[in-house]
């Protein structure tokens, strides 16, 4: 079974928008987040299988939050997204534990259910 998503994102618009691709690619939704403080509230509340997280947020760098989130007991799969397509470094995403980083504007519903169904 596909996990639950948390989408994590500074942007309202972009957060709208990777909610509808993620329902298109069949997973569910189990909550926003615009901020790194907000993200780790969410994530303990609905302990999400999986995070779409933003690297840019305005209280911290996601980066640094995917570590945090993939230490969790139940070790969500972080998968890191930006507009700024050298947001991150390959190394950067390997040492955060994430599953992966994808620009925005190459995020697909298919991109989405790859990454996500994967576990």
């Amino acid at each position: 079974m596909p996990p639950d998503v948390l989408v994590v994102d500074d942007d309202p618009t972009f957060r709208a928008l990777a909610v509808r691709l993620l329902q298109r690619a069949g997973l569910h939704v189990a909550g926003e987040a615009d901020s790194v403080r907000r993200a780790m509230e969410v994530a303990l509340d609905v302990q999400p299988g999986a995070v779409l997280l933003d690297v840019g947020l305005p209280d911290g760098n996601g980066v640094t939050l995917a570590g945090e989130l993939v230490a969790l007991p139940w070790t969500p799969l972080v998968l890191l997204t930006s507009s700024d397509a050298d947001a991150a470094t390959k190394t950067e995403v390997e040492r955060a534990g994430a599953a992966g980083f994808i620009p925005k504007d190459a995020l697909t519903d298919i991109a989405l259910r790859s990454v996500f169904t994967v576990a």
